[in-house]
């Protein structure tokens, strides 16, 4: 048998993911000022070269912006800019997840409605194999995000609406980073489980395939508002772990 080579990494990959996790962590905050090339290249005890390298791999990802005379800063999440990086999505905090969870509930429920009428037997198998695959990832311990969102993306697609569809995908990359962090709360949350949120796509599923619309409305609007109360008392959780280490 062949195997691929394992390529180590370079060091500035290690830089960049280096200050990626503190952007991520929030040691770095969005619109703060990174220190100079030269003082991070001291910190890292790297080269300088490998700082400018690291600093342009963000810049492509979207994370940082390089101001002429002023230095390199944290870029801030844009509301306006819907089509982004799944990079970028992890500058999003507490006001901008709030408001995806608005603008979710807007579209899903519209969606949900449109798909319990209008839904065909080649929609029902693009629902069931997501929820397949997000049962089978439970049972592997992963945290099935794209599996989840594959749910939600062919029930876009089950209200033959191409517009609405086509929104679905552009706000993708912020979808599945929340569903990501939200799955990894309730995974190790003693208060609940996966299987929870499992039976809350399954309600919906089953309302769809029954043509209700009203059931099916009812079950998206429930699942929604579990997600963004498992959303906000991490932020409160956060909020008083930080206020607690002040």
């Amino acid at each position: 048998m062949k195997y691929k080579q394992i390529k180590t990494k370079k060091i500035y990959e290690e830089v960049a993911e280096a200050l990626l996790e503190s952007i991520k962590n929030g040691e770095i905050q969005p619109g703060d000022k990174l220190d100079s090339v030269q003082l991070l290249a001291e910190s890292f005890q790297v080269s300088r070269s490998a700082v400018r390298e690291a600093l342009s791999a963000l810049k492509a990802m979207g994370m940082v912006e390089m101001r002429q005379g002023e230095g390199t800063y944290v870029k801030r999440f844009e509301s306006d800019q819907v089509s982004i990086p799944l990079s970028a999505a992890l500058l999003m905090k507490k006001k901008d997840v709030a408001e995806l969870l608005e603008v979710r509930k807007i579209l899903e429920i519209g969606a949900v409605s449109g798909a319990a009428q209008k839904r065909t037997e080649e929609d029902l198998e693009h629902m069931r194999t997501a929820l397949q695959d997000m049962k089978q990832a439970d049972g592997n311990g992963e945290l099935g995000e794209k599996a989840d969102l594959a749910f939600h993306l062919a029930l876009a697609g089950a209200s033959q609406n191409d517009l609405l569809k086509g929104l679905m995908n552009h706000v993708s990359s912020l979808l599945i980073e929340t569903m990501r962090e939200t799955r990894k709360i309730w995974l190790f949350s003693k208060k609940t489980s996966v299987q929870r949120l499992y039976e809350e796509h399954e309600a919906i599923y089953q309302a769809v395939k029954e043509r209700d619309g009203q059931k099916a409305e009812k079950a998206m609007l429930d699942h929604l508002t579990n997600v963004e109360k498992v959303l906000a008392a991490y932020f409160e959780e956060t909020k008083q772990a930080d206020e607690t280490a002040i």
